[in-house]
């Protein structure tokens, strides 16, 4: 077999093995996809009017459709926790030095995380998209095109995101830590338009919800979902999954390819 055929044969070995662990134990990615369900039901159903009077809505419906994309791209963020955690406890319980004396390919170890990550980052957002139309979002007005698009975006957040978790976790000691680690991917959402404008922050903190990834990519998400302006959102979103993603994989790689002592 060519290399690249024993590539693609290990990592799909690697990614089955990442799934499985995933469906038998699923309390983690529960746990992880609890907080932003519980925030979305929080914002609408407690601060709802009040909020929505704040961005400029008449009623609950106004602000549920402004707050869905944010939540949607949080709901990433909290998944790339699991992976973080996930990608540690390998390193720390031995399982990677016995991957290392068998004939495998060196990087399906990392390939099978990431895309075990990316899928269920999918499947997350299936759920917390379904909560929203549930309690009432809706986008009547995006084409296929629109639609196709936003899918793209949070596909390549969510690979974006989970190759610096994968970071994190290969540089943590133990789980938990790794888990403290990645915190920072739920933590930002808080500090971007996921709830409100940045126009309506103070000035100081303005440049703190700016200049990060996820309000560029709830901004272009809004955008394509509900036709609000995107600017240069869509491009500076896309910079920061590119970027991202080149960043969290040579770091990965680097981590990973490190002999332990």
């Amino acid at each position: 077999m060519s290399s690249l055929a024993l590539a693609v044969r290990d990592s799909s070995t690697m990614l089955r093995r990442n799934l499985l662990h995933a469906r038998r134990y699923p309390s983690l990615t529960l746990n992880l996809l609890l907080t932003p369900v519980m925030l979305l039901l929080l914002f609408v159903y407690i601060f709802g009017d009040v909020m929505s009077a704040g961005i400029g809505g008449t009623d609950r419906a106004d602000y549920i459709a402004y707050i869905v994309p944010g939540i949607l791209l949080m709901t990433i963020g909290s998944t790339t926790i699991g992976t973080a955690v996930s990608v540690s406890t390998d390193m720390t319980e031995g399982i990677i030095a016995r991957f290392r004396t068998m004939a495998i390919h060196r990087g399906s170890v990392l390939v099978g995380h990431v895309v075990g990550s990316v899928i269920q980052c999918v499947m997350s957002l299936v759920l917390v998209g379904a909560v929203g139309v549930a309690i009432g979002f809706r986008s009547t007005d995006a084409t296929v095109l629109e639609w196709l698009a936003a899918f793209g975006l949070l596909v390549f957040f969510a690979m974006a995101l989970t190759w610096v978790a994968v970071g994190m976790g290969l540089i943590s000691p133990n789980a938990e830590a790794a888990g403290n680690n990645a915190m920072p991917m739920i933590l930002l959402p808080l500090l971007s338009s996921a709830f409100i404008p940045v126009d309506t922050m103070p000035g100081w903190f303005r440049p703190i919800a700016e200049y990060q990834p996820f309000t560029p990519a709830i901004e272009t998400l809004r955008g394509l979902l509900l036709g609000s302006e995107i600017g240069n959102n869509g491009w500076i979103a896309i910079a920061w999954c590119l970027g991202l993603t080149v960043l969290g994989y040579f770091w990965s790689k680097a981590k990973f390819n490190n002999d332990p002592k």
